[in-house]
């Protein structure tokens, strides 16, 4: 089952926890299991608030996401005036820094695209993990059924 959303959203803090209501209802009601569905919340959140905090831009900012083929693909644009430079290692005491190592503990795949007309790209792709009795599982075996 495929799915496609995209946000335009104030760069603002209270945008960020509208993006979790969005993607955690869309992945849930599409029956992605819970600890899949809370490792893409985290990771999206930490974009978005690099896009909110960090970004050289005014006006508003875009996530963009799809489920395709079993897995999570999520684009957060910050629409700066990019490039910015490549971030470096956060210290081990630093309070800012680790929203990069956070997001590729937790998806499969992390890539960071930056443009003049774009800004920063973020693309967070994980492949989903399904609870039991799923949607995405029911339509499979109902495909199954029906070819044979």
């Amino acid at each position: 089952m495929d799915m496609e959303f995209a946000l335009a959203l104030p760069r603002e803090a209270p945008s960020i926890p509208v993006v979790r209501r969005v993607v955690g209802d869309a992945l849930r009601g599409l029956g992605v299991a819970e600890d899949c569905v809370a490792d893409i919340l985290v990771a999206a959140s930490e974009a978005c608030t690099n896009a909110v905090q960090h970004a050289r831009a005014t006006g508003d900012y875009r996530v963009a996401g799809r489920v395709d083929d079993g897995t999570c693909l999520l684009e957060i644009e910050d629409g700066g005036h990019g490039p910015r430079p490549v971030p470096r290692e956060p210290g081990v005491l630093s309070e800012s820094g680790r929203g990069l190592k956070i997001m590729r503990a937790l998806v499969d795949d992390l890539d960071i695209d930056r443009t003049p007309d774009r800004g920063t790209i973020v693309h967070l792709r994980k492949r989903l993990t399904w609870r039991d009795g799923a949607l995405v599982g029911r339509l499979d075996r109902r495909l199954m059924h029906t070819a044979g």
